[in-house]
């Protein structure tokens, strides 16, 4: 197991109430990115709430941490779950694992990126874009500028996916299914999978991209602006933003803490820490160059276009309300 340390503290807040000297996080996201933000929280505490950090497993052998939490039910271990996509969050939701509460939360925060019974809510988001190789599509005329063109025949073995079972993909393969209902979504994965290059994940399809191995892909922000910071010769669209189009998807990081959870006043203090404005920042300047959701937000990430994209809106619980079944048929035809 990879944690992250720091000095043990004390066991009061300061204020009245008792403060755990601990807290325990599982996070999905990147080490090279959370792990920073885990020391401010430390240092913004004055040491007194030592953060320990379990990070997603960097081997398919390993267990993830989604069915290590579900192995630990019954005796949680994790007082936190940062994850960095929505679909398992709610598996956990479903299942009962996750505390209701009542998060600190501005006025006209939007009610997708938060559950309807306050047990996790979603913040710095990634968008599904569409990266386009330029050497190999020199017209940004003849771009491709939706989702559908993956059924396209026009872009018959041009395009890429990342197999949509796993990660974003399966929760962009929800809100598909969902949107575009049962019979009309399976006939559609159908022509995605004979039209499309079908990849390993949304980083494969990126790299596929920028080697020209495909002219486009469709992918997420930050392994779109990966590839754009090497200064390769892509492009990044916003897909669906014509007016008669659904727009693009995002897809938030999400916080929750576990029911149980050993430490729940520290686990309080972590997540009010990290759902903020400030924390949104300072992912948006980061690397990833993640989505902040709060308005209060001051950076803008260097992802996004200098017009204004027109964001899905989607009910994240409901897409996923069929996902087991879902998948099953998705694990069918991308076999």
């Amino acid at each position: 197991m990879a944690y992250a340390t720091a000095i043990l503290g004390c066991l009061c807040g300061g204020c009245g109430t008792p403060v755990e000297g601990e807290v325990v996080a599982y996070t999905a996201l990147d080490r090279e990115f959370s792990a920073p933000i885990f020391s401010a929280f430390h240092r913004h505490h004055d040491a007194t709430i030592r953060p320990v950090v379990k990070f997603a497993p960097r081997s398919a052998q390993e267990i993830s941490l989604v069915d290590q939490i579900i192995a630990e039910r019954d005796r949680p271990v994790a007082d936190v779950f940062w994850n960095d996509e929505l679909l398992q969050t709610i598996r956990l939701q479903r299942m009962g694992l996750l505390e209701p509460r009542d998060w600190r939360l501005e006025p006209g925060y939007p009610a997708e990126m938060m559950a309807k019974d306050g047990s996790w809510c979603g913040f710095a988001a990634r968008g599904r874009v569409l990266v386009i190789n330029r050497d190999r599509l020199p017209d940004s005329a003849a771009y491709p500028d939706s989702v559908d063109d993956l059924v396209d025949p026009q872009w018959r073995d041009r395009g890429a996916i990342a197999r949509p079972l796993s990660g974003t993909t399966a929760t962009h393969a929800a809100v598909i299914w969902q949107s575009k209902g049962p019979e009309a979504a399976r006939r559609w994965f159908r022509q995605v999978a004979e039209n499309a290059v079908v990849l390993a994940d949304n980083r494969a399809v990126a790299r596929a991209v920028a080697k020209g191995q495909v002219a486009w892909g469709l992918t997420d922000t930050d392994e779109a602006i990966a590839i754009r910071d090497e200064r390769r010769s892509v492009e990044i669209v916003f897909p669906d933003q014509a007016t008669d189009r659904p727009g693009t998807l995002r897809i938030p990081n999400t916080l929750s803490i576990l029911r149980g959870s050993p430490h729940p006043v520290a686990a309080a203090r972590l997540v009010d820490f990290l759902l903020t404005a400030e924390i949104e920042d300072r992912l948006a300047m980061g690397d990833s160059a993640q989505l902040p959701i709060s308005r209060n937000a001051q950076h803008r990430p260097r992802v996004l276009p200098a017009n204004p994209i027109r964001w899905m809106q989607v009910d994240f619980e409901v897409a996923a309300e069929r996902w087991d079944e879902i998948a099953a048929e998705l694990t069918e035809i991308f076999r």
